[in-house]
């Protein structure tokens, strides 16, 4: 007999998602609750047989009593229904999931104190490990697993970080899960999920619900089906209520400002429309858009583009709203940026400079370019209006969209000084 299951990676109750407007920043509509909530209905509709928890259920200790109403209410819900619910602590909630679980007699927590532990479920073995606390630098599979009783099929419930030797969290080579004597691995502690394809699925859920524009695309639970062991097959479900994406908006042959609010509707709806083929649910997208293309010169994009522009636009399509996030703006001047390039006046220097930052990451020369601005542009203020960035250090493709911001700027206002250029 089929077992159908329902496991979700890292949770975070308690938290909020990061970069959101304010008419739109509810933690309880958009955020973990709200994943949590929808994904115990899933639950419940799909007839699972249980719920598995895959470790930071909880953000930190001081999320206890707001985690704990939302936690304590799901797992009544899904006992009422007849649905086991297991979970494993991660790194986040090492110190307080063991003590919500004991106020849960419906909530069964697995590897108390990094032991590994088994329960069976319908004939379905789950062995699991806990975080014993916020810190854990062994590696969980040295000690080996419990032997398997019998032939029935066995699933692997594990919070680590894989492949990164050193690491404080747990750290296991993908080469042990795959000797590890399991049917399937399912992991958590990484927000990006995996594939988890093929007749041995092993790899991150992912991240419950998109927490920061960084856990972009789909988010959401999975249905594991077991039907035996070597039989195990897994379907993410996104169902989150909060998704963040990417969007390349091309603005060749652009000569009126106002036309770029039509372009981005064009593609929010060609996303909407991809996203509906996926079964998304999400409630609100949040968009970082990057501008390219050949518009032309002298529509001045970077100061017409600004919070006040398109940063404020809302687009509601059949339910779901649609902001922007961030913006980048990578288009070329109406020249050939390589044709510049080739020169020694400062519009050369600049060009060039340009060429530089669209290079590959990882390239060397624009590394060391990114390393040497850095500390200049985390002393002024300028750059938080555009990244709304608090006190967060920069990450490379801030200073690298900075930099790009203002090597073009520059090179509008030194070619407005030469007459003689003109378009292709």
């Amino acid at each position: 007999m089929t077992q159908r299951i329902l496991a979700i990676g890292d949770l975070h109750l308690g938290r909020r998602p990061s970069r959101l407007p304010e008419d739109l920043d509810s933690g309880q509509r958009l955020g973990p609750s709200a994943s949590w909530h929808a994904s115990v209905e899933a639950a419940i509709d799909g007839q699972a047989d249980a719920v598995l928890l895959a470790g930071d259920v909880v953000e930190d200790r001081d999320d206890l009593y707001e985690a704990y109403p939302d936690l304590a209410a799901g797992v009544e819900r899904l006992a009422k229904h007849g649905i086991t619910v297991l979970g494993i602590a991660g790194n986040h909630d090492g110190e307080v999931l063991p003590r919500l679980a004991d106020s849960l007699p419906d909530f069964h927590l697995l590897g108390r104190g990094g032991r590994w532990e088994v329960r069976t479920i319908g004939g379905v073995e789950i062995v699991g490990w806990s975080f014993p606390g916020a810190l854990c630098t062994a590696n969980p599979l040295e000690a080996g697993l419990p032997p398997r009783s019998g032939n029935r099929p066995r699933l692997g419930l594990l919070h680590c970080d894989r492949d990164q030797l050193g690491s404080r969290y747990a750290p296991v080579r993908s080469a042990e899960l795959q000797a590890a004597d399991t049917d399937a691995w399912l992991l958590g502690h990484i927000h990006r999920p995996d594939p988890l394809s093929g007749e041995r699925p092993a790899g991150y859920l992912g991240s419950a619900v998109g927490l920061d524009p960084g856990d972009a695309g789909a988010r959401g639970p999975w249905w594991i089906r077991v039907q035996g062991p070597g039989a195990v097959s897994a379907e993410h479900v996104p169902l989150a209520p909060l998704r963040w994406e990417s969007i390349t908006v091309d603005l060749d042959d652009l000569t009126e400002i106002d036309a770029v609010h039509g372009r981005v509707l064009e593609n929010l709806r060609a996303l909407h429309e991809r996203r509906a083929r996926t079964g998304c649910r999400a409630v609100a997208v949040g968009c970082r858009l990057v501008f390219t293309g050949r518009p032309a010169r002298d529509l001045h994009l970077e100061a017409r583009l600004g919070p006040a522009g398109i940063h404020s636009l809302r687009e509601q399509i059949d339910g779901t709203i649609y902001f922007i996030e961030a913006l980048r703006i990578q288009t070329d001047p109406a020249i050939d940026l390589e044709q510049l390039a080739a020169g020694t006046d400062p519009v050369g220097l600049v060009a060039q400079r340009l060429l530089l930052l669209r290079r590959p990451e990882g390239d060397p020369e624009r590394a060391a370019l990114l390393r040497r601005a850095r500390p200049k542009l985390e002393s002024t203020l300028e750059q938080r209006t555009y990244w709304d960035l608090g006190s967060r250090e920069l990450s490379d493709t801030e200073v690298a969209a900075t930099l790009e911001r203002a090597a073009r700027q520059a090179l509008d206002h030194l070619l407005s000084q030469r007459p003689e250029t003109t378009d292709p």
